[in-house]
């Protein structure tokens, strides 16, 4: 159960941004994130709520050989959310987890950003 957990809320992110409202971009972003960062993907899921000409927010995971990724995106709100849990149970992946967590912060360009490290199992 030993692990760290990232999580990050940010505020002010442009609404027209792809990465906000087109799951494919996201999915896009993510994958190649978390390759970047030396995990292991082995399954997502991307959901835009709303009409496609609505194109609302979107909620994705991406399961981890580690553990997880989960990204929330409100672009009314310019809001977004994101999740980083990577277990250290055969190696610490602490450090990979936070390149992921960067890659995300980077590619959100969020003027605001909250960010809170979480170790798990302690």
């Amino acid at each position: 159960m030993n692990g760290l957990h990232l999580t990050a809320d940010l505020r002010g992110v442009d609404a027209a941004l792809p990465l906000m409202r087109d799951p494919v971009a996201l999915a896009s972003l993510c994958r190649d994130a978390v390759m970047g960062s030396g995990l292991s993907g082995v399954a997502e899921l991307f959901h835009r709520f709303g009409a496609a000409d609505e194109q609302g927010g979107i909620t994705g995971v991406v399961l981890l050989a580690e553990s997880h990724l989960a990204i929330h995106t409100w672009p009314e709100l310019g809001g977004v959310t994101l999740d980083v849990y990577v277990c250290n149970y055969g190696a610490d992946n602490s450090a990979k987890a936070e390149a992921l967590m960067a890659a995300l912060l980077t590619a959100f360009k969020a003027p605001i950003a909250s960010v809170q490290r979480l170790a798990r199992g302690v």
